[in-house]
């Protein structure tokens, strides 16, 4: 059990760190790859498009979070029930096409970069969250 602030972190933590691996491939494959003006648009566009909707999950997971009335929680309890299905689902995806899909590196670069830095972001919201609860 931890406090229900704790959450705010467990989740930053996990979601950074998703982040990082996530951008990893995409840096990678940005190096394996020539990355156009284009491309990097791109991949901007994708990381808006994620960002926006992380965003909108921080506050919402945040609200419930703190909404608990209970001080101490499960530490799994950083997510609800379709917080982990849609996990599950986009880790599935993200495997299945990695392994599966024969698609060009550079959707890799474009693709992995800015859903892993919009991830990052999230994580580092989360623990912005938690730091405010800490004063």
């Amino acid at each position: 059990m931890v406090k229900k602030q704790t959450l705010l972190l467990i989740a930053g933590i996990v979601w950074a760190v998703a982040g990082i691996n996530i951008l990893r491939i995409g840096i990678v494959s940005c190096l394996q790859t020539s990355l156009t003006i284009i491309n990097f648009f791109l991949l901007l566009l994708v990381f808006i498009s994620f960002a926006t909707m992380f965003v909108r999950i921080v506050k919402k997971h945040k609200r419930r979070i703190l909404g608990y009335s209970e001080k101490l929680q499960h530490f799994l309890k950083f997510f609800n029930i379709p917080s982990y299905i849609l996990m599950f689902c986009m880790m599935g995806l993200g495997i299945g096409l990695r392994q599966f899909a024969n698609l060009p590196t550079i959707f890799f670069s474009v693709f992995y970069t800015g859903l892993g830095a919009a991830l990052f972001l999230a994580g580092l919201l989360f623990i912005v969250e938690w730091l405010k609860t800490k004063k």
